[in-house]
């Protein structure tokens, strides 16, 4: 039996355009594109590309509930027994509409499904327990090993083979955890780890743990009545109209805006594009999220000397840790630099 496989690729890899190309719209086209050729060879005779979805990948990211359902509309099409998208690399935009797609596959149609990525890239986090994210380098230079790890891995679903351990078959671990019988008992494993790790040998340990920066609290403003304090917010309150397109979720970008004439924030001005909670009551006053009324007024009464006269926002909700870190560290270099004593982050 041949199989009959649906490739997912952006507008670049689709020889499109770049960035200035990156609205374009979901669009099918028959048989192979781009780096489906390789994965067509790579598959031989086992199974045939019948077809490729193609979106760009601000298209999808900025209309992504109205471009996941023409996808799927055009993959089910297609009647596919797996469905492969990217590799996307360290590519932001690609990989989250790789790892949604490919996702949305599985859930809908019940088929394999196999992306490839970079580990830092955001939509490992989002989707590594949604699909297959085979590990990749951080660019297309690195096209070469992630395409035949990629097919490899998509044969063993497609024939149901028994799948090993993440680290053994080259995927991103998925967070699930298979029992079985171990020649050595849990007390025996872990004295033997133990031994290796005073030895200075390697080891692995048998469950792993999320490793969390630990970050040390600034010390306290000195004196409150000299200090200069900024506002950000995660709230996802801009100008009317969003000018800089930050995403209402899965946020890659934050906006910084000139608030130094602007006494309060009202309806006719700011709005909240934030995609995670109800934004009814933040759009007829959006001081309610980021209260600019209310520091003017502790600004005028000397409890502090200035407002920051630029505040930072971005929305909160499905942000990648990476993003949200760059997005600190960014923020925090740039407030460093105006001599920003203290900043109020603002959540909703």
């Amino acid at each position: 039996m041949t199989y009959r496989i649906v490739h997912y690729i952006n507008q670049f890899y689709a020889g499109i355009g770049g960035e200035e190309k990156a609205d374009y719209a979901p669009e099918v086209r028959e048989g192979v594109v781009g780096p489906g050729m390789q994965i067509q060879k790579l598959l031989e005779n086992d199974a045939v590309v019948v077809g490729t979805v193609i979106c760009g990948d601000g298209f999808y990211g900025e209309n992504t509930e109205e471009a996941r359902a023409k996808c799927l509309e055009m993959i089910a099409a297609l009647k596919p027994d797996a469905f492969v998208a990217g590799p996307a690399f360290n590519a932001g935009r690609y990989g989250f509409a790789c790892g949604d797609i490919a996702a949305a596959v599985g859930e809908k149609l019940g088929i394999p499904t196999v992306t490839a990525m970079y580990h830092e890239n955001p939509g490992v986090e989002l989707f590594s327990k949604k699909t297959y994210i085979v590990a990749t380098g951080d660019s297309a230079r690195a096209m070469g090993q992630a395409l035949p790890a990629m097919t490899k891995l998509l044969h063993k679903l497609v024939m149901k083979e028994e799948m090993g351990p993440a680290r053994l078959e080259g995927y991103i671990h998925r967070g699930m955890r298979k029992s079985f019988f171990h020649e050595k008992s849990g007390a025996e494993r872990a004295v033997d780890m133990l031994l290796a790790k005073l030895r200075g040998e390697p080891y692995r340990t048998e469950y792993e743990m999320p490793v969390f920066n630990k970050i040390p609290p600034a010390p306290p403003v000195k004196d409150l009545k000299k200090a200069k304090i900024a506002l950000i917010s995660s709230g996802g309150i801009v100008p009317k109209g969003n000018p800089d397109h930050i995403r209402v979720s899965s946020a890659e970008s934050y906006g910084a805006y000139d608030i130094s004439k602007l006494e309060d924030m009202t309806p006719e001005n700011y709005e909240s594009i934030h995609g995670g909670y109800d934004r009814e009551w933040a759009n007829i006053d959006p001081d309610v999220v980021l209260p600019l009324d209310v520091m003017r007024e502790l600004e005028a009464e000397g409890v502090f000397a200035k407002i920051h006269p630029v505040f930072y926002t971005t929305t909160g909700t499905g942000t990648a840790v990476a993003h949200a870190e760059r997005f600190g560290q960014e923020i925090g270099e740039l407030l460093k630099n105006a001599e920003v004593d203290a900043a109020i982050l603002t959540s909703t």
